[in-house]
């Protein structure tokens, strides 16, 4: 499946874009300001978390370059199965041009094709304020947020918020 702009694709990932998604989600969690992923992980476990075990990775391609990269999943396993949840990261010199925005509609596509009724996203680090703003602008909703969960680099303890939307409307 591919959707384009002008001048980029979305797709699945292969094997062969994996050195351009390690790219990107090694800069993004070297910043420890969005995520809480560790900036030593391991390749191994980055693929686990990113393109295995349940998980679907996604590339976004400008030309041959991969230039953003999101994961969908099972938010949780059993009785939970039915909600989707996400992540995203756009290569540090694509910021600010739609690729998020596009990573997000692209997916909720997808998780309703996929037969998910709804998204959560269930650690957005309040902080990030573009991504707060971008995730409502696409329908999500604050429905929680916990005090200081987040020890971000250089603000400290952080809130984090719980955003969920519905699929019923795609």
């Amino acid at each position: 499946m591919n959707e384009s702009a002008s001048h980029w694709s979305i797709e699945r990932a292969t094997e062969a874009d994996w050195e351009g998604i390690w790219k990107i989600f090694r800069d993004v969690i070297s910043q420890g300001d969005t995520y809480t992923y560790a900036p030593d992980m391991t390749q191994d476990q980055v693929k686990d978390i990113w393109v295995r075990k349940g998980c679907l990775g996604y590339v976004v391609k400008h030309n041959h370059d991969i230039i953003g990269t999101f994961t969908l999943r099972k938010n949780k396993p059993g009785f939970g199965d039915h909600v989707a949840n996400a992540g995203y990261m756009v290569r540090q010199d694509y910021r600010g041009h739609g690729i998020a925005t596009a990573m997000c509609r692209y997916s909720l596509k997808e998780a309703k094709k996929l037969g998910y009724t709804a998204m959560q996203f269930n650690f957005v680090v309040a902080s990030n304020k573009a991504a707060v703003k971008l995730w409502q602008k696409m329908g999500f909703a604050i429905v929680g947020t916990v005090p200081k969960a987040f020890r971000h680099t250089t603000l400290g303890l952080t809130d984090v918020h719980i955003m969920y939307r519905s699929l019923e409307d795609l």
